[in-house]
């Protein structure tokens, strides 16, 4: 595996941080009492739900900014808790990528833990820094201002909510495709701990290893605290056929430090400090016959399988931090609670990738992303009578983005030995966000309520951008560099620089229907916003092509919805239909320094569908689940000549939208089995599929449709101190790749042609060991 020595140089980079982090006074003091723990005899170990009974377990969400049960919001949900988690072997959102109706999460693939999330049809496929999500990612209830970063390794969680539909009047802009709510765990009242081991592997490179702990408990009458660590070490799944070496290695340190501090009955302060690192190999990548039907020139490889071969191994670093500060005050009015959050987090990342995806150097990519922000949200919740609840906040956001890009070109030419050119680019972006936001419940019946709610944001951008056209080095002449210039090096020289901002309003309004205390219909219709803004990205060398602004992202939505418990288990279901207006699109397509991405409003367009979720108990010990997706995607007014014909007309607008599958849906059984004095095992078997979906707006680019099966068993101990288990991860060896970029045939001269094709892991078979004390 390479690593980036000027990565090192950062001067927050911080595995010193993280090691002075465990040696002091309160981090010792958990690792204390977890060695502690492990001492203690089996009789204080926490007690193990069986699978069956977790399946069945209803969630407590936080979709509305209050705890509610996941059956009681009138919203589609797809909530999973903490034994639901470790039941699936969670390990990052990619783990739930196919399986949920109409919900992609899936890793863009160029850069390790770049997300590229898709709901209901409305998705991204960018790499570009400065682009917003449609699917808005929410830890501990701060927002994360950028896709960079958010696909990482996840670990000791209290749940994960998957929102669907837009969740503008709480949640702000870039959430019209849904949102995602990952909630870390607090401590308890009791003294307790966790260690678990696993190691997997299936492909043609090594093992993967995991050791995750933690440890939680009252160190005063008013103060609990919890210390949870996470180490991954994967050798690589891949081989990388040019020169027969495991590929896909990955280092990954993580540490999380809660405490809450409860001084009166009436408040509560929760302390949040993370900080991880990851060293990983670059993407491997494929190349395909691209949209010209020009294959590369050197090698390409089956697109339904795991075959690569590149020159350039490549690299990812990255580094973050970050602090949450939450206090919880009861207050009279209303019977209300207080709530602040103020979330800092900083993130530093440094990659190199082979885009070209052929075993000669044609295409190489390498960046520096250097982003900070600061959130803060103020709100109230509190209930007025028997029939009237009140949501309503505040909320400041601020983030701070530096990016480098190079691309370095036909190293062929030389051998192997330089670039025959390098073109450098990229900018300095300041985002700053205000909003207000109420929400309303008020109760007409006892069987019908009125829901009721606005959210007003004011955004400002400001971009400073040098273009990769304008920064060429030729062999031979220096380089520049916007975040980390080496030596030598000098910044680039920006060549464009804006500002605009941008006002909406987010509306809301619906009514929900209760059938009986088990059962409801809802109805509501709501406006979501995607940011405007700027692409820092420049790679186009026509004057016409600015990289900015564009403008907002419009989303009206309509849903009506079913929700129901009953004695032997659930059944949801949600119909949809999407207007949107000024879709925001990456059209990327073969260009003279490899892809010209642009950032455009392309076109209004409709989406409908519907969803559909079940679990159903078969006996005590067997629970079948269920899930289906339905998506039909149009266009109805275009405004962007996507397949570059010259002309916007008909055959523009019978174009899929991308990111857009029109199947999705997903089959599993559960069994539990008593063994007597040993305890009880689980086992459990699922199927799930995704249609094959269109990557680019050109349609040259797409996706294969998806089939993964999963299955597990596990061993637990009567008392819940042990479980053992086996289990595998995409059984079938399905092959999915994370983009599907059209390579030009040529660039000046030298032949090229193909596809960057970043893929996924295949087949995974594992073990693992949990002692809970």
């Amino acid at each position: 595996m390479q690593h980036n020595p000027e990565f090192y140089q950062h001067p927050t980079f911080s595995f010193t941080t993280l090691k002075s982090s465990l040696s002091n006074p309160l981090c010792k003091t958990f690792l204390a009492l977890g060695v502690a723990g492990a001492l203690l005899p089996s009789a204080h170990a926490q007690q193990n739900s069986r699978s069956s009974a977790l399946l069945l377990e209803e969630v407590v969400v936080t979709a509305r900014k209050r705890d509610e049960n996941s059956q009681d919001v009138p919203l589609a949900i797809s909530a999973y808790g903490e034994g639901q988690l470790d039941a699936l072997k969670v390990r990052d959102l990619e783990d739930l990528s196919v399986g949920m109706p109409n919900v992609s999460l899936d890793d863009t693939g160029t850069a390790r833990g770049y997300a590229n999330f898709s709901i209901r049809g409305l998705g991204i496929n960018s790499s570009i820094i400065s682009i917003d999500p449609t699917v808005g990612m929410f830890v501990d209830g701060v927002y994360l201002g950028v896709s960079a970063g958010q696909v990482f390794d996840m670990f000791d969680l209290e749940s994960i909510e998957v929102l669907r539909g837009p969740q503008g009047i709480l949640f702000g802009r870039n959430v019209t495709g849904g949102a995602i709510l990952v909630n870390t765990k607090k401590p308890g009242d009791e003294f307790e701990g966790s260690i678990r081991a696993a190691v997997d592997g299936g492909g043609d490179g090594g093992l993967n290893r995991y050791l995750m702990g933690s440890v939680s408990g009252p160190l005063s009458d008013t103060f609990a605290g919890k210390l949870s660590l996470y180490v991954n070490d994967d050798e690589g799944w891949f081989e990388n056929q040019h020169t027969g070496d495991d590929f896909g290695e990955v280092r990954e340190e993580m540490a999380r430090a809660v405490g809450v501090w409860t001084p009166s009955s009436n408040t509560e302060f929760v302390f949040r400090l993370e900080t991880g690192e990851t060293e990983s190999d670059g993407p491997p990548a494929q190349s395909h016959t691209n949209g010209s039907g020009v294959p590369g020139t050197f090698a390409n490889f089956d697109r339904d399988s795991h075959d690569f071969a590149i020159d350039e191994e490549g690299f990812y670093n990255s580094e973050s931090d970050a602090v949450t500060i939450e206090a919880n005050i009861d207050v009279g009015f209303g019977d209300g609670t207080i709530t602040n959050i103020l979330g800092w987090r900083e993130l530093y990342t440094t990659s190199r990738g082979d885009i070209d995806s052929q075993p000669v150097w044609i295409f190489h990519s390498a960046s520096w992303t250097d982003a900070e922000q600061i959130s803060n949200e103020l709100r109230y919740t509190g209930t007025f009578g028997e029939n009237t609840t009140l949501t309503t906040g505040l909320y400041y956001f601020n983030n701070d983005v530096q990016y480098h890009e190079r691309r370095e070109l036909l190293g062929i030419a030389t051998g192997g030995v330089a670039p025959a050119a390098t073109f450098d680019g990229g900018g300095y972006y300041e985002v700053e966000t205000v909003g207000v936001f109420a929400a309303v419940d008020y109760a007409l019946t006892d069987m019908l309520t009125l829901t009721a709610g606005l959210r007003y944001t004011q955004e400002e951008k400001e971009a400073r951008i040098a273009s990769l056209s304008q920064n060429i080095a030729p062999i031979g002449v220096p380089t520049c560099n916007l975040v980390a210039p080496a030596a030598g090096e000098a910044k680039c020289t920006t060549d464009f620089n804006d500002d605009d901002s941008w006002n909406s309003l987010s509306p809301k309004l619906g009514l929900t229907y209760v059938l009986s205390d088990d059962a409801q219909v809802y109805a509501h219709w709501t406006r979501g916003f995607r940011s405007g803004g700027y692409n820092l990205r420049n790679t186009s060398f026509n004057p016409a092509d600015v990289p900015g602004p564009f403008d907002e992202e419009t989303v009206d939505a309509f849903e009506v919805g079913y929700k129901s418990t009953y004695e032997k288990g659930r059944l949801n279901a949600a119909v949809f239909y999407n207007q949107i207006a000024d879709m925001q699109r990456e059209v990327n397509y073969a260009g003279p320094i490899g892809v010209v991405q642009l950032v455009r409003n392309t076109a209004d367009a409709d989406i409908m569908g519907l969803e559909l979720d079940a679990t159903y108990s078969v006996s005590d010990s067997i629970i079948l689940t269920a899930g289906l997706g339905y998506t039909n995607a149009e266009y109805t007014d275009m405004k962007a000549d996507l397949n570059r014909d010259g002309v916007v007309d008909s055959s523009d607008e019978g174009l899929e939208l991308p990111r857009a599958p029109e199947l999705t849906y997903s089959v599993g059984i559960n069994h539990d089995l008593d063994i007597g004095d040993w305890g009880y095992m689980s086992s459990r078997i699922s199927y799930s599929y995704r249609d094959e979906q269109a990557y680019t707006d050109d349609n040259l680019g797409f996706i294969l449709d998806q089939e993964i099966l999963n299955a597990g068993i596990d061993l637990s101990s009567a008392d819940g101190a042990w479980r053992f288990g086996i289990y595998g991860k995409n059984l079938l060896n399905d092959v999915k790749h994370g983009g599907d970029t059209q390579l030009p045939n040529e660039i000046s001269g030298v032949p090229t042609g193909g596809t960057f094709s970043p893929l996924s892991k295949g087949r995974v078979i594992g073990v693992e060991a949990t002692y809970n004390f």
